[in-house]
């Protein structure tokens, strides 16, 4: 499927409805588990899409519309949260993120992009070319992958209780 706004934007708009109706108000062990050492919990990953939506997908659409690919995007810290978010409260966090991912949307939708922006080209630190299709399409990749990796990490935390049933649980085989 290539990226088309009609479909994308409702995925971008919902992604903060979907955390906060999985996260807010769950006990700590829920929003605090990993899957071990240097693996992000629950709250990590609220934190790391704060962070993107302030350092990455609206910054580098504009920074594409202005320099195409002949300036580098700046790099992209994907573990600034676990300072950033240090000590700060999961609502505030849920809260933060709703507020920054409406502003990008609408940010977004401003800059009225046709078929044909889709491929201007930019430059990534570490990818070399890549197009603004890519980028927009990787952003709701991007969040799918995140709540997947959300729903992977609290399921795993029963992955012993379930006993035998773990057989037929694909979201606990490996773990």
């Amino acid at each position: 499927m290539d990226f088309r706004f009609d479909e994308a934007l409702p995925v971008l708009r919902r992604t903060p409805a979907v955390l906060r109706a999985q996260l807010l108000d769950l006990p700590a062990p829920w929003v605090e588990a990993t899957e071990g050492p240097g693996t992000w919990s629950p709250f990590d990953v609220v934190g790391h899409l704060i962070h993107g939506e302030r350092t990455d997908w609206m910054p580098r659409v504009e920074h594409m519309l202005r320099h195409g690919d002949t300036v580098a995007f700046p790099a992209f810290d994907r573990e600034a949260m676990f300072t950033a978010s240090r000590g700060l409260p999961l609502g505030e966090l849920l809260d933060t993120f709703a507020r920054l991912r409406a502003e990008s949307v609408d940010r977004l939708v401003t800059l009225k992009l046709t078929p044909a922006d889709l491929g201007r080209r930019g430059q990534h630190p570490e990818l070399g070319a890549v197009t603004l299709g890519q980028h927009l399409s990787t952003w709701v990749a991007h969040d799918l992958s995140h709540l997947a990796q959300i729903v992977r990490v609290m399921a795993r935390q029963y992955a012993a209780a379930v006993g035998p049933w773990k057989a037929y649980l694909s979201i606990l085989r490996s773990a």
